[in-house]
């Protein structure tokens, strides 16, 4: 019988590089999350994976947002299937990865999450299975949660490779953000982020929000947290959202879309120094589904 994901794997390998040979795939899991809502998290995930993709890097985008998935509308993408048709067998891990502009591979989300966290043994192992057939031909893997921290957000924070955090300068997404980590950190001080302030007015502005999260972190959680970068505040955006085109596709010589690029370039150098093992997507989904807190 072909291969469920055969179609897909053969997309990616006649595009992009291959990886080293030998082991279990090592693509890297990074969760996008934000302290409240409103900040551009799904935008910014969506144009941060574009970036990877047009850089060579091999990227599957995941709506990981159990209430508020969006993923597939800031594309203008219509979606047949999802993780809920996976779950139900009624189609395979081929059938439920579409594909954005330019050919980026993301799932849809929507129902079905919500059920991953009762799955019988027989139907978490048949889940794991069809995600690791497709993660071996990616290099990083994306998901993009639920603003705030749900249970369920707080699963994937603490099961990623890394967490990016999404903030605004605005007061209050800088309260709701140093939140986030601060719960985080409480009971898990081994999640280690990197902080992305969105709609900055300028670097100053951006890194002058970053300071204020940053030092709070050091002085009160004795957390070290990485200033990633930042996308400048750009009428660009608000454009591609209204036409359903991502921004760093609709206007790549935009501000904003050059502020993804060159964070995305800070991210992969900071990617290749660090020499953290990663655990790969069974150890991720081994944690994210485990059966006890």
């Amino acid at each position: 019988m072909m291969d469920q994901a055969q179609s897909l794997r053969r997309l990616v390998s006649s595009q992009e590089p291959k990886r080293a040979s030998g082991g279990e795939s090592s693509a890297r899991i990074i969760t996008v999350c934000s302290g409240k809502g409103g900040v551009g998290k799904s935008n910014f995930t969506l144009n941060f994976a574009l970036t990877l993709k047009a850089m060579g890097k091999r990227v599957l985008l995941f709506d990981a947002d159990i209430g508020m998935a969006n993923i597939d509308v800031l594309m203008g993408v219509s979606t047949k299937y999802n993780l809920y048709h996976l779950l139900k067998r009624e189609a395979g891990i081929g059938e439920i990865i579409h594909k954005g502009p330019n050919g980026l591979p993301f799932i849809a989300g929507g129902s079905g999450m919500d059920e991953l966290f009762s799955l019988s043994e027989a139907d978490l192992s048949y889940f794991t299975d069809q995600i690791a057939g497709i993660a071996d031909t990616m290099d990083f893997i994306l998901f993009d949660t639920g603003a705030g921290l749900s249970k369920e957000t707080m699963k994937f924070i603490t099961s990623a490779d890394d967490c990016l955090v999404v903030t605004t300068p605005e007061p209050t997404a800088i309260t709701d953000a140093y939140a986030l980590m601060k719960v985080v950190n409480n009971s898990h001080p081994k999640v280690s982020f990197r902080l992305i302030v969105n709609q900055a007015g300028d670097e100053r502005e951006a890194r002058a929000t970053s300071d204020k999260i940053r030092m709070a972190a050091s002085r009160f959680l004795q957390l070290d947290i990485s200033f990633l970068g930042y996308i400048s505040s750009d009428t660009h955006v608000v454009q591609a959202v209204k036409r359903q085109i991502p921004f760093s596709v609709a206007f790549p010589n935009s501000s904003a879309a050059k502020d993804v690029h060159r964070l995305a370039l800070r991210y992969l150098a900071a990617d290749s120094a660090d020499t953290t093992k990663v655990q790969g997507i069974k150890g991720f989904i081994s944690k994210w589904l485990k059966r006890k807190e």
